[in-house]
Parts: C-alpha cells; sequence; structure tokens
C-alpha cells in the first residue's frame, strides 16, 4: 500500500518565521506526522525576512516560472526549497518580488498592516494550488494554517473541483486568531474572484458586511480544528455548530495524538 500524503500549507513555520502559535504547531506536526510513516511536504510563503543562505535554501527550477494572475496582472512565481533542520522534510517556498522580497512580513517598519496584503493572500492560495497540481503530487490530506490559506478550501471545492489531483483529498483547516481581515475591504471580493467566480460567489467570506477570513476557511473545508484557545464570537459560533469532521483546542505540546488521531479518521475508506 502506498503512502498517505498529507501537504501542510501554513503561512509561517519555525525556524523560518516565528510570529504566532502557528509556527510551533506546524513545526511540530509536519515531521511527526512524516515519522508515522506518512510522505509530507510544506508550502510557505519566502518572506524578505528568510534568509537563503543560511537556511540553504534554492530554487526549483522545474516548478518555477508560472505566473499567477491577480486582479488582471500576472506576476511570476518562484518555487524554492529546502530540508526542514534535523528531518529530510521538504519544505517548498513561493516567491514572488513584489509580494514577499520585503523586510517585513505583513506589518510594514511602523506596524501597519501593508495595503497590498489582500493581493499577497490571494496570489499565495493560487500559487499553493497550482504548484501542487505542477508537483504532480496527489495529497490525501491537505492541512491549512492561518488566514492566509483562508482561500484554499473554497477554491478547491468551487474552481479545481474537476481536478483528478484533488479528487480524493481531504481539506482540513486550522481556525487561529486573526487581526489582519480589519484592514480588507470591498475590494478582496474582486481580488479573490478567480477564474469564472464572480465578486458576489465570495459571500461565506463575509459577516455583517465586514470581510470574515476564518468563516469562509470553516464553511467550505471538509474539516476544522480550532487552532488557538479563543476565537472571535462569530467564528466560535460557527464552529461550534458544525456538522463536519472538527477538533478542539490542544495546545502545542498535546497536539500530537488527538492530530494523528483526527488524520486517521479522514483517511478510513466509508463502510
Amino acid at each position: 500500500m502506498s503512502k498517505k500524503r498529507v501537504l501542510f500549507v501554513t503561512q509561517e513555520m519555525n525556524p523560518y518565521t516565528a510570529l504566532t502559535e502557528i509556527s510551533g504547531i506546524v513545526k511540530k506536526l509536519a515531521p511527526l506526522t512524516q515519522n508515522k510513516g506518512m510522505e509530507v511536504r510544506v508550502l510557505m510563503p519566502k518572506y524578505g525576512s528568510i534568509n537563503e543562505r543560511r537556511h540553504r535554501l534554492h530554487e526549483v527550477v522545474r516548478l518555477s516560472g508560472m505566473n499567477i494572475i491577480v486582479d488582471d496582472d500576472d506576476y511570476p512565481l518562484i518555487i524554492k526549497v529546502a530540508s526542514l533542520p534535523g528531518s529530510r522534510l521538504q519544505v517548498y517556498f513561493l516567491d514572488n518580488e513584489e509580494f514577499f522580497k520585503r523586510k517585513f512580513v505583513f506589518n510594514d517598519a511602523e506596524e501597519k498592516p501593508f495595503e497590498d496584503n489582500q493581493e499577497r493572500m490571494v496570489f499565495f492560495c493560487k500559487g499553493v494550488i497550482e504548484t501542487v497540481r505542477k508537483f504532480g503530487w496527489p495529497p490525501d490530506i491537505i492541512h491549512c494554517h492561518g488566514w492566509m490559506t483562508s482561500l484554499i478550501p473554497y477554491y478547491l471545492k468551487k474552481v479545481y473541483a474537476n481536478e483528478p489531483i484533488f479528487e480524493n483529498s481531504n481539506v482540513v483547516y486550522s481556525a487561529y486568531q486573526n487581526e489582519y481581515e480589519k484592514t480588507f475591504n470591498e475590494n478582496f471580493f474582486n481580488l479573490a474572484a478567480i477564474n469564472q467566480l464572480e465578486a458576489e460567489d465570495l459571500s461565506d467570506f463575509k459577516i455583517k458586511d465586514k470581510v470574515k477570513l476564518i468563516a469562509g476557511g470553516i464553511k467550505h473545508a471538509d474539516a476544522v480544528v480550532k487552532g488557538t484557545e479563543a476565537l472571535d464570537a462569530d467564528d466560535q459560533k460557527l464552529f461550534d455548530g458544525l456538522s463536519k469532521p472538527s477538533l478542539d483546542y490542544y495546545g502545542e505540546e498535546e497536539i500530537s495524538a488527538p492530530i494523528l488521531e483526527f488524520y486517521q479518521k479522514l483517511l478510513e475508506p466509508e463502510s
């Protein structure tokens, strides 16, 4: 029997970035899952703050060269890879000079969120999906971590539903606190409306006329993990009302056994 394949998509991961609890959780879960006999890959943005020489990143020429369209403009997608220290796990980095070659991650030097975080998110989510297609590597589980990945469950269900490489994928979404959606505006829905979508098709990412990234991620994933101890009231209400598989919050130290059991239930064939 071939190994099950688990793809982690994350906005951050130790030792490359250490912004929130996401960094430590993914750093723990990815090698743990691989050590349990699964085939694992990680995709994340290549922020300018990541030292390529120190972490031994190099470009994957066969994967680079794609263009990702955001707001009718083409942006080159460069793929780089490194081995996670202390393991044989491959971490792939999505890079673009316009969106990621800057000293800071989500805020500028004055701690103000970048005005193009919306565009950066759309570029990353679409870039992840196109990269996996180019891998030719069908994941059994796609586990998305962080607000920057929130569009991926939706895109997989609405835009890439007939893509053979994803037909057996279980999409898991880990919901974390998110302050950045407060800075998103109505143009987000136009930016996120890729391919044949229209802005109004993104209504699941809206609550009370405000952008709610976590809401869309929760609604369109096959399974949901509460990644942080406290979600805001709207997101917690959605989580509490789920009829799909879900896993309540466990801290970084306690998450190992519950998440592996959670994966196993998703991978078990229906009787």
